[in-house]
């Protein structure tokens, strides 16, 4: 009987310990799936608003003529940065290079680097990962010496 009892503790105590961390790893994801979530809402709502401009008849180089900014780079090289650098083609604005955290897996029609590689100098640096703009603004900021812009504050 103590044997049965020893057993049973033992495989309630494994059930239970395993609920737990199944628990945490099923809150884990749910969180990161938020995240996601809420990093596609903020692209589709601010990718929305640009269309309206384009609608209106409007450009968002107006504000980089008007800052002086004729040499830039974009970090974030995915579909708003390519966007961004399509809507550059026919202005005087030059794109010197772009800045990806997935550098090498990316094509584009202009140089793309890592945050690990050396950055030159360009006027204002654009970043299209609205969500996470804060983090990488912070580190841009131990690499370069020149204003760093979210495109959400340029568009909207």
């Amino acid at each position: 009987m103590k044997k049965v009892i020893a057993v049973l503790g033992f495989t309630l105590a494994g059930v239970f310990g395993g609920t737990v961390v199944t628990g945490k790893r099923l809150k884990k994801s749910i969180e990161q799936e938020r995240k996601m979530a809420k990093k596609h809402l903020d692209l589709y709502l601010m990718m929305n608003q640009w269309v309206n401009l384009k609608q209106e008849g409007r450009s968002i180089t107006p504000y980089f003529e008007k800052n002086g900014y004729k040499k830039i780079a974009i970090y974030g090289m995915n579909y708003v940065g390519n966007t961004l650098l399509n809507e550059f083609q026919k202005s005087d604005i030059q794109v010197a290079y772009g800045i990806d955290k997935r550098a090498n897996e990316l094509y584009s029609d202009i140089d793309i680097y890592s945050m690990e590689e050396p950055l030159e100098k360009v006027d204002v640096i654009v970043v299209t990962a609205i969500s996470f703009f804060d983090e990488i603004r912070e580190e841009l900021e131990k690499k370069v010496d020149c204003p760093i812009v979210s495109l959400e504050e340029i568009i909207c």
